[in-house]
């Protein structure tokens, strides 16, 4: 994984895990600007493709479903190391990114299909 630090610190006798809470952080802001700028990049991709309602819908969901399972393989049998659960891993930011998907879908198809 492309993360700076290990979330993990340091393991305890009594198996206690300590999380460094900065580097949890920045993982978490990776994660984030990975999505924020897959949403970008897919909403330009359907503007320009002229998809409208449902199936604009369908291919965000599709694209974040593929960076999901991109990021899950990039992170393998290691994700614990960097993350603090697998599902955070798959699915933070993807409700943020909607709204960016939108945004970019209806600007590029308005300039490329309307104007």
């Amino acid at each position: 994984m492309a993360a700076s630090a290990s979330a993990k610190t340091k393991r305890f006798k009594n198996d206690n895990v300590v999380y460094n809470s900065v580097a949890i952080r920045n993982n978490a802001a990776v994660i984030d600007y990975c999505r924020t700028s897959l949403s970008a990049l897919s909403g330009c991709t359907a503007g320009i493709l002229g998809l409208t309602g449902l199936n604009g819908f369908i291919f965000y969901f599709v694209t974040a479903l593929c960076l999901s399972v991109v990021l899950l393989m990039k992170g393998g049998n290691d994700w614990s190391r960097y993350f603090m659960s697998r599902t955070s891993l798959a699915s933070n930011g993807l409700l943020g990114g909607l709204f960016t998907y939108v945004l970019f879908w209806t600007f590029l198809y308005g300039m490329v299909h309307v104007y």
